[in-house]
Order: C-alpha cells, then structure tokens, then sequence
C-alpha cells in the first residue's frame, strides 16, 4: 500500500460523563464525511473513533448513579456506539482508554518519554477545572458570582462548576524545552493547524511561552497507575491522546502502516492539548508528529448557547427522529461551516429539507427516473454533449477543491448547485415536447442521457452527506453501490436499466 494512498482519521474520543448530545454529532459526521470522500477518491482508509473513559470526572458521573466506574463506561459506550451506528458513522476501529491494548500503549509513551529526560516529580499547586479535566492559569479563567456570593474563579466553558485549588506530587512533563520546535512545526508546516484562525491562536500561547504541564494525579483511583509509582495516576490528557496510537497498534511496529495521522479533527476547545501537548509528547517518543489537526467549531441552538438547565436544546434523537439520519447529517454539513461556528434551528433544517432534499434534489431524481421509464423503457440512453455536461464538470471540479480542503459546507454547496442546474436544464429542453416529435428523438437520447450522468454523479458527491439515500439512488441506476470520483468523471451509462424506487425524499414527515 503506498503512502499516498493511505489515509488515517480520527476524532477527539468522547468524555464518559454523559450520553452523546448534537455537538458529539456534528463533529462524528463530518469526521465520517472526510472518511468516505477520501474513500471515494480511491485511498485505504482507517477512521477511529472512541472514548475517554478515565478520569475524576467520570468516577464522580459514576458515583452519581449509583454505578461503579466500570459500569458506568460500559453504559456509556453502548449508548454511543448505538448512535454512531443509527448516524451511518463509518468508523472502522473505536478504541475505549479502558482496554488493555490502550493501557500498553500508555505505558510505553511514558517510558520513551522518560527515556528522553522529559519525566520527573515535583509539587503542583494552582487551579483545576474538573468539567475540562485540565489545570488552568488564571488568565484562563473568569470572575463570576460565586456559591456563597461574591466573586469566584470559573472556567468559561463550565461556569456552574466550581474551580478546585490543588497541591500535590505530580509528575511533569518538559514542555518548555520543545516551545522553539514547536514554532518551527507551524511556521514550516502551516498546514500542521487548521483553519487558519486555530493556527494564529496557537501561535500566540506559543509566543507568550510555555511551562512544564502536570501529566499525573495523586491517589486517583480510576485510571491508568503510573508506571514504577503507584501512587500516581496518569492524567487524563497523556491517557487520551495516546489512543490516536494505541488504535493503531503501538507500541507494535506494525502501528508505522498508518501513523503519522493524515488528520485529528477534534474541537476548537481543545486544540492546545491537539496542537501544543500532543507534538510536544510525540517529540519527546522520537515519533512523527500527525500531518494535520482540523478544529472544527461550535454549535449553537437559535443564536444561543446549548444549556440543557436554561431550556436551550435539541435532543439528538429528536433530530435524528425529525427527516431521518441522512437529513439531519446534510443538513448540519450544509448548514455548519467546517471552519467556524454554526447554528441549529428546527426552522432551518425543515426550510432546507423541502427546499433542497425534497424539491431540488428529491424531485429531480423522481422526474428523470420517470421519463426514463415512460419514454426510453427503463434503459438509459446513448447520448452525445450537453451543456449540462459541461456544467457538471464544472461542478465536480468545485467540489472536489472543496472536499480537499475539508470545506465540507461548500462541497454540499456545490452538489446541490448541480441538481439546481439539472433542474434549469429539464425545463429549459421540455423533455416531454422532445417525446412528442419524431424528429426530436435523438435531442431527447441527449437529455436524458446527460440527466442520468448527472443523478450518478450527485449520488457520488453527496454520499459522503447521505450514504444510505445516495445508495438507493446509485441502485436505482443500475450500479451495486456508489461509484467512485474516477467513474463519474466520465460516466457510461448507455444501455443501464434504471429501477424507479420510492420516494427518496418525502416532503410530509411520519
């Protein structure tokens, strides 16, 4: 298998504290989308997905419900998986931190470490936010109304959360000594941090300097023993950012066939842990840093912060339940851009369910499969060039600029651009007064024959979007699944017998 056809995914494995909500979501599907466009162009992929199972947090979740840690991960992962697998989520590994294999691989990154001098003890003393699992500088954390009144230390991402001052015998790691290498990685990788704003914003915590980071708990009893101190425990970020290898079989050699990672896509909450911590511990190992780190993003629902407390939304099975799993994945690629902050709202996605998925695409596909049938007997035409043909070029040019720069929402953006103009095309060559004239017939070969190349291509370009409805359409063209971005550059189609199946995109809900 060579290098440029390999392609190794991943996404932020999900903390254990609660079910998977819509943001879990939105981050697994466009992860999935990336997977199967880079499966259509034709490259070996592996995706993994999986979950952060260790930590205080989660004991405390556990203790909560009455359940032993172990338990309660085992419940939580279930009910993950389930959704994935409900949400077409093409993972082809999902790794837990509980497992033995993950547990080697801790262990074996901390002694590369430790063999490079970057390891040794000393006292902590300063604040942890135990909802982000992470100690926090002050100028990371804001002033808010406190329990007792007054004004206290909250982290900005978990103000109900009261901010903890710890002092203990931790383990260190030296992060320091790698902040000149790790300018260097983005000033001569600039691709290494993605989108450009997540790379400026990584750029100034470099410049302001960095120190060493705790990488230990003291008598935790719910993770990973530090190796040679039982009384350590290792901290939750060195445990789960090691999955990216333990997923893939280190400390085994046979873990080199797909690491470095093409791509980590996690959230824009932690990409200091992604893009400062993770390359700094994989220089230290003396391994090759991932090629790319994509931050995706927040979601909002109707301009507001989710807030399950404050009424403010949306359960993922209630989205889910709404138009389908391949409604909701469109339209949170469509709707989200990839490279910022996006919001949700029931309007939105029922405006772009009848506008795009029922009238745009879904009509469509219903009229050329119909006039197929009724005019050519159910067998796709010989035809010659068309303008739509040139269009549709055009199109999958657009696209797959797009898709390569993971701009998932301008990929979508183009698709549907190309059912529009297949759309403008049918009622600019009135098929049925083509049907009418004998002398037409070879206009008509034409017409449909460029129509059913562009429903093939669409099935291509939206799979990524809606696997499953895009498979129903690519059988309804005679093909066993969706083709490949090499087949529909120039499709054959001539002589293919079509099946009109159902309606692929109803306009009332059940």
């Amino acid at each position: 298998m060579s290098e440029a056809r390999r392609y190794y995914i991943t996404t932020a494995i999900d903390y254990a504290n609660g079910p998977p909500h819509i943001g879990h979501a939105l981050e697994k599907i466009g992860a999935d989308a990336i997977a199967r466009y880079h499966r259509l162009k034709g490259e070996a992929v592996h995706f993994v997905i999986g979950m952060d199972e260790h930590g205080l947090k989660v004991m405390q979740s556990a203790e909560e419900a009455g359940l032993s840690p172990e338990e309660w991960v085992d419940q939580i992962a279930e009910r993950f998986q389930e959704t994935w697998k409900r949400l077409e989520i093409s993972n082809d590994d999902f790794i837990r931190t509980t497992e033995a294999r993950h547990r080697v691989a801790v262990e074996a990154m901390i002694e590369r470490l430790r063999e490079a001098g970057d390891l040794y003890t000393d006292t902590y003393a300063g604040y942890y936010c135990v909802g982000c699992e992470a100690f926090k500088a002050e100028d990371e954390l804001i002033l808010a109304p406190g329990d007792e009144g007054g004004q206290a230390y909250r982290c900005p991402m978990h103000l109900n959360r009261p901010i903890e001052w710890m002092e203990e015998v931790n383990w260190f790691f030296r992060l320091s000594h790698y902040q000149d290498r790790l300018m260097e990685l983005i000033d001569e990788r600039p691709e290494f941090i993605q989108p450009e704003i997540r790379r400026n914003e990584i750029r100034r915590v470099l410049e302001k300097g960095l120190e060493d980071i705790s990488v230990s708990r003291a008598r935790l009893p719910w993770g990973v023993p530090w190796p040679g101190d039982p009384d350590q425990t290792v901290y939750v970020w060195i445990d789960a950012l090691t999955n990216y290898l333990s997923a893939i079989g280190f400390p085994n050699p046979e873990y080199e066939t797909w690491w470095p990672a093409s791509l980590h896509v996690v959230g824009k909450d932690i990409t200091r842990f992604h893009c400062i911590y993770w390359p700094a511990m994989l220089m230290g190992a003396g391994i090759e840093v991932p090629h790319s780190v994509w931050a995706h993003g927040f979601l909002t629902f109707e301009g507001h912060r989710f807030s399950k407390s404050e009424g403010v939304w949306v359960e993922l099975d209630d989205a889910i339940d709404r138009y389908g799993p391949d409604a909701l994945r469109y339209y949170l690629l469509s709707e989200v851009p990839w490279s910022g902050d996006g919001d949700f709202s029931w309007k939105r996605l029922d405006e772009r369910y009848t506008a795009e998925l029922a009238n745009d695409l879904g009509n469509l596909v219903n009229r050329v499969l119909s006039m197929i049938e009724r005019y050519r007997d159910g067998t796709v035409p010989e035809g010659g060039e068309t303008s739509l043909d040139q269009e549709r070029r055009a199109l999958l040019e657009k696209y797959t600029t797009a898709m390569d720069r993971n701009l998932l929402h301008q990929g979508a953006a183009a698709a549907i651009q190309l059912a529009a103009a297949a759309n403008l095309f049918v009622a600019e060559r009135e098929p049925w007064k083509q049907a009418r004239e004998p002398e037409e017939s070879a206009a008509l070969d034409a017409t449909l024959a460029a129509l059913a190349r562009t429903l093939v291509t669409l099935a291509t370009l939206l799979e990524p979007f809606m696997p499953t409805k895009m498979a129903e359409l690519a059988r309804s063209l005679g093909f066993a699944e969706v083709p490949d971005l090499e087949t529909i550059t120039e499709p054959e189609l001539a002589g293919r017998e079509i099946t009109k199946g159902g309606v692929l995109f109803p306009r009332e809900r059940d």
